[in-house]
């Protein structure tokens, strides 16, 4: 059986890199081609993005998710200008003032919400008290939704249609973090395209990373208007990679044969198998419904301490005594470790 000293569950983004976007880089690492962009690979990667989503965008890669997030909501609001985001959201909680940085300024507006969501509702009567044309507040400019969110439920499509909709009879922008969107898609069954620009979507994170990538996310616009300066500010960001190619045959291969969403998938399988195996054992309290790769846990210290010792990674949320914990499966993650983690549970 495989040594739980080496068995992840705090993060997909401490999974390897898969074998197919590792001989991708590989392959491309041959002769020379033009930098910054302007060679056949990048190309070929934007164009790939173009069928998958089947109508015209603009694709730009970067290395981090990071900066996909900050440095497309830089073009969507201006210094004295709000985000509407769920408490909860990475880019409130995870992104160290990035966001703030790179819009030179602009506010996050909190909302509040079950399961990680923000609703149509709740961000209509947030925007009914935001002060539009009043010069004293900051001004209502986008909505950014985290997909897959970080209690790792999933956004339906008519949700992020209707809150679309709010936003547009507003004047906002729709943004969406999509660090985990092929666990989404995987999830929901659904197109890449339904959950994105056909709901109303204009600038979208494109996450490769946490799903067996080096490191590499794509800001796509498909609204590109919004797209109009974003090459230079993706220069000023220090995100216009001289050896970009490298990053472009990540994602060329990772949506290669859906690549992209068959790791999704099993990733998300696994989670549901550990989810199952929890609940099955009847004295664990599960904090929100496994739809993704995410599952949020209750358990004992004693238990905790045991799973520690044994070597499993995973991270402990909120203090210690109350037992939350966070478990996270990835596209290498086997039915031998979840059964392992299950079994030290349970003894």
């Amino acid at each position: 059986m495989k040594d739980a000293m080496r068995i992840n569950f705090a993060s997909d983004n401490a999974a390897p890199v898969c074998p197919e976007l590792m001989q991708a880089i590989q392959t491309e690492n041959t002769g020379p081609a033009l930098g910054y962009g302007n060679d056949d690979t990048t190309r070929r990667m934007e164009q790939s993005f173009t069928d998958l989503f089947g109508c015209d965008l603009k694709a730009y890669p970067v290395a981090t998710g990071t900066a996909a997030n900050v440095l497309g909501l830089s073009m969507m609001t201006p210094p004295y200008g709000s985000v509407y985001c769920h408490e909860l959201s990475h880019i409130q909680l995870d992104e160290c003032g990035a966001p703030e940085f790179f819009t030179d300024g602009a506010k996050l507006a909190l909302l509040e919400g079950g399961n990680g969501k923000i609703t149509a509702p709740d961000l209509e009567a947030a925007l009914a008290v935001s002060g539009r044309g009043v010069v004293h507040h900051v001004q209502p400019a986008a909505i950014s939704l985290t997909q897959v969110t970080e209690c790792g439920t999933l956004y339906e499509p008519d949700e992020i249609s209707a809150i679309s909709e709010v936003a547009r009879r507003h004047g906002l922008g729709v943004h969406m973090d999509g660090a985990r969107l092929a666990n989404s898609v995987a999830a929901l069954g659904c197109s890449v395209a339904d959950i994105t620009w056909k709901a109303g979507v204009d600038v979208l994170s494109f996450g490769g990373t946490k799903n067996g990538a080096m490191s590499v996310e794509a800001v796509i616009f498909f609204d590109q208007a919004k797209a109009a300066e974003f090459e230079f500010r993706r220069k000023r960001g220090a995100h216009l990679f001289s050896k970009l190619r490298y990053l472009s045959a990540q994602l060329e291969a990772y949506l290669k044969n859906d690549l992209w969403l068959g790791l999704a998938a099993h990733a998300n399988a696994m989670a549901q198998r550990l989810s199952e195996g929890l609940q099955a054992q009847g004295n664990h309290h599960l904090h929100y419904p496994t739809q993704a790769n995410i599952v949020f846990v209750t358990l004992s210290v004693p238990v905790i301490e045991k799973l520690e010792r044994a070597g499993f990674l995973f991270y402990v949320m909120g203090p210690r005594e109350e037992g939350q914990v966070r478990l996270v499966t990835s596209w290498n993650t086997t039915e031998e470790e979840v059964n392992l983690f299950l079994s030290h549970v349970g003894s």
